[in-house]
């Protein structure tokens, strides 16, 4: 039989606003955010029942807002010294494990003020608007068991709260009172058996593992029946994209003690559409809308959401409301795009498979970054929308999650803004320690699982889930993993592990997690995976190339910028490296920086001084993480996916970020923005050739791309043009460089390309050794390659000294301040690797966070720049922009 499928022209919805039948009131909601009070239950005799009565008094526990974990209400207090300065935390009570261990598999020492349970303790006063409404208490985040008691009643126990990635819903309309209400919560950590939270190896865990309610509480009202978890999941009719069929989907509940017979309709701007209900008493129901049964779900010409790289992240309104006897129950206003994403897996050679991704169509390759949380879970809207801003500029179109799964606010910003989204379990604890699960942890493993799928399906900017990290899932659980996604519509691929292990149940999953984690030469990346690969598996590591889907790898550690690593070093310890730098390095295998320091001293000369370690680490993380963008980008759709490990950090962190904590921008943010320019001229450190990447979706003509090599006295060794085009989403060989003689030690290689009018659209700048980088293949192991032979950059000592032309002029425009600045060569020497720093005024603290148009620039003997910068104008106070300009050469 066929079904014909009506198809509304899109452009009708826009006209929903005249459209007044449809016009539901919001649901009520009370954010219980402020006025908290805590405290080790140590220190309190009294039960829950007792604490949550208005007579109880909490005088000399802890103020807090909620969300916050309890070592993060000690830290706010000033109870605990800054965690993030030196050595700090080793003083806390509780951190007795050692440095550089995973502490979400060790037990909590018995002496840890955080081995005992903690209370929570909230007054509040209900709205008269509540009355004769369903109210619901809403938990989006305990760590890690609970006991709930509101006005003396036992809400839920410890058995039925248990999980860090749970979400909690509970009707508390009879134990509600109209006036003062008290809550009480009794929180325990999580053990070292829990399906918890773990910063792996990224950085130290707090002494109380992230124990409280770390996620935001708030109550809400309904009527009868409660609407919850809106979608809408959508078909796209690819390549042509002229047509998309969406499948509309909630959560019913009903709260009454009998059964309930409604209507839910829903309105998808001026698409309109509904059906009966039927609920048991106290049942739950997703309830599906099919474009098979209501064609008018099927849309003609929509208006598609799109990776902010390939196009415009469009948004659209959906409306649900469900009935009861003419009467409205609930009500959920939603955001959704008009997308489908799917993969492909193929093979790329014996035993080596890829994965492709494909939006509405179009296959893109995957650019991004791991993100992580605080390390204390804190949340900060305005630094979330900062660290987006980031995102946006430097041109990553994918962060992923490893188990650290954000809030509603995090997504919908990568909605708004664009970027995707890669999440999934993580590696390195319990929740991979599947032969140790007892019943309890399969059924919080299952429900942690369909509270977040739940939370994140209705996001168009979900590219994927992962089963498993380091790991794929046994077969029960992977099974067991599917059949909820499949339950719950999850529209998205599903990838069993981050990992090129295969599965008996999906065989292949397509990526591969083959590191490297610590330094290597920028050349590994661009070595040919086959040639030293033989009896052994590149999921060990170690056989280097630019191909297939990496889910995280990096050039290793990322030393920040000098002024960061004052705020993290104290004074006494900045020089020379010691244990209080090693200590803001990462766990296992990454507890110093000692690869890349050897490294580094050996290219560029021995660092003399912190100032000059930190400046010449900007140098090294540049060109490697250019490396590794641009060979990744170079070799698609051979390679299809390179995840950065990492994007940012937790605190204070001396490796793996293209920015610090502190918002700062160093070497490694510059090379990967330069890498991911939309029209990008690569050097091929394989075989010296000179490639063009296009990384927009529209052609370019009529390009010309224009190279130059010169020496460290600034003579020009070679030039030459080629005229060509850019077909969209393309990579070529543009041709190689040949052999040039009377080279000097270290060289320039400049690389310029202009459209037909002369305007610059892309451009990259090399510095190249003529002494060979040779790898160290035969002690490869999973997370390095040695270098066996070193490019020599020593002789850029040797560079003159410059006097540059700076002038600036600063503007405000709304919320927003720009900096314009000029910076000019007036001598007959390269100006090399120059910083350009914004202060809040003279000698003040730098403009933090701050959107360089480009920084740590070269310039060529008589070049003139103007570069842009972009900052919040709140951040300046009463000073006015004062700017500093360094650099490897100038004065």
């Amino acid at each position: 039989m066929k079904i014909l499928r009506l198809l509304i022209p899109f452009f009708l919805l826009a006209v929903a606003a005249a459209q007044p039948s449809f016009q539901p009131a919001p649901a009520l909601t009370l954010p219980l955010h402020e006025g908290w009070a805590l405290q080790s239950s140590a220190k309190v005799a009294a039960t829950g029942d007792a604490i949550s009565s208005a007579s109880f008094k909490t005088n000399d526990w802890i103020q807090a807002d909620v969300p916050t974990t309890v070592v993060a209400a000690q830290v706010k207090s000033k109870l605990l010294p800054d965690p993030f300065y030196g050595m700090n935390m080793r003083q806390y009570p509780g951190v007795s494990y050692p440095v550089g261990f995973n502490f979400s598999n060790v037990p909590m020492p018995p002496d840890s003020p955080y081995a005992v349970s903690w209370w929570y303790h909230k007054e509040f006063t209900l709205p008269n608007l509540f009355a004769g409404k369903t109210v619901w208490l809403n938990f989006r985040g305990i760590n890690y068991r609970a006991n709930i008691f509101l006005n003396g009643k036992q809400i839920a126990n410890s058995n039925e709260v248990a999980g860090a990635w749970r979400t909690y819903e509970f009707d508390v309309t009879s134990a509600l009172k109209q006036g003062p209400n008290v809550l009480a919560v009794q929180v325990w950590a999580p053990t070292e058996n829990s399906l918890a939270i773990t910063f792996v190896d990224w950085n130290p865990s707090p002494p109380d593992k992230n124990m409280g309610l770390w996620r935001e509480v708030y109550l809400t009202t309904s009527g009868p029946v409660a609407l919850r978890h809106p979608a809408v999941l959508s078909k796209v009719d690819s390549p042509a994209n002229n047509a998309a069929h969406l499948t509309v989907t909630a959560l019913a509940k009903n709260a009454s003690d009998h059964p309930v017979r409604g209507t839910l309709k829903g309105r998808i701007e001026n698409v309109e559409f509904s059906q009966t209900v039927e609920l048991a008493a106290g049942e739950s129901k997703d309830v599906v809308f099919t474009p098979a049964q209501y064609p008018q779900l099927n849309l003609s010409n929509p208006r598609l959401w799109w990776p902010a790289q390939m196009g415009t992240p469009n948004l659209h309104d959906l409306t649900l409301s469900f009935e009861v006897n003419g009467e409205l129950s609930d009500v959920s206003h939603s955001k959704f795009g008009i997308r489908e994403i799917t993969s492909e897996v193929s093979e790329q050679a014996p035993d080596r498979l890829k994965r492709l991704f494909k939006i509405n169509g179009k296959n893109i390759l995957i650019r991004g970054g791991g993100w992580t949380p605080d390390m204390m879970m804190r949340e900060n809207s305005e630094r979330l929308a900062d660290e987006f801003r980031y995102v946006r500029d430097m041109g990553l179109n994918t962060v992923r999650l490893e188990g650290k799964l954000e809030t509603e606010e995090f997504y919908d910003i990568t909605d708004r803004e664009g970027i995707l989204v890669m999440a999934g379990w993580c590696c390195c604890d319990y929740w991979e320690h599947w032969g140790s699960w007892k019943d309890e942890d399969f059924e919080i493993a299952k429900a942690s699982l369909r509270d977040q799928i739940y939370r994140q399906r209705r996001h168009p900017s979900m590219v994927m889930w992962l089963n498993g990290s380091d790991n794929p899932p046994p077969p029960d659980v992977e099974e067991m993993y599917l059949k909820i996604e499949s339950d719950l519509l999850w529209p998205n691929p599903v990838v069993s592990s981050a990992t090129a292990k295969p599965t008996t149940v999906t065989d292949g999953s397509g990526v591969k997690m083959s590191g490297p984690y610590e330094y290597v030469a920028p050349s590994y990346w661009t070595v040919d995976p086959h040639l030293h690969s033989e009896e052994k598996s590149c999921n060990a590591g170690g056989c280097g190339g630019a191909y297939g889907f990496n889910t995280e790898t990096s050039m290793g550690p990322a030393i920040p910028p000098i002024e960061s690593v004052e705020r993290m070093v104290p004074k006494d310890h900045l020089w020379p490296v010691d244990e209080y730098w090693n200590f803001h390095a990462g766990g296992g295998a990454f507890k110093t920086m000692q690869v890349f320091t050897d490294a580094l001293n050996a290219r560029y000369g021995t660092a003399s001084s912190a100032e000059d370690f930190t400046y010449k680490s900007q140098l090294m993380t540049y060109e490697g993480v250019r490396a590794m963008y641009e060979a990744y980008s170079r070799n698609k759709y051979t390679s299809t996916g390179v995840i950065q490990w990492m994007l940012n950090n937790a605190w204070p962190s001396m490796i793996w970020h293209l920015y610090d904590y502190y918002l700062q921008p160093g070497g490694g943010y510059f090379g990967a923005k330069k890498a991911m320019q939309a029209l990008d001229p690569v050097y091929g450190y394989d075989d010296h050739s000179v490639w063009l990447v296009s990384s927009q979706y529209v052609d370019a003509k009529g390009l010309k791309l224009a190279a130059r090599v010169f020496n460290l006295d600034g003579t020009q060794k070679f030039s030459k043009n080629a005229s060509l085009d850019a077909a969209a989403d393309s990579t070529a060989k543009v041709f190689e460089l040949p052999q040039i003689d009377g080279l000097s030690p270290a060289y320039f290689l400049d690389l310029r390309v202009t459209d037909g009018s002369g305007k610059l659209v892309g451009s990259n700048f090399y510095w190249l050794s003529t002494k060979p980088e040779t790898l160290d293949w035969t002690k490869s192991n999973w997370y390095t390659t040695p270098t066996a032979s070193y490019a020599d950059y020593t002789s850029l000592a040797q560079l003159p000294k410059v006097k540059l032309n700076v002038s600036s002029r600063s503007e405000t425009k709304g919320e927003d301040a720009v900096t314009r600045v000029t910076v000019e060569n007036p001598s007959k020497t390269l100006a090399f690797f120059v910083r350009l720093k914004l202060d809040k005024g003279k000698g003040g603290e730098e403009i933090l966070p701050v959107v360089w148009q480009d920084n740590y620039i070269s310039l060529l003997p008589g070049e003139k720049r103007e570069i842009t910068a972009t900052y919040r104008t709140s951040s300046l106070g009463a000073a006015r922009p004062e700017l500093e300009v360094s650099g490897w050469n100038t004065e």
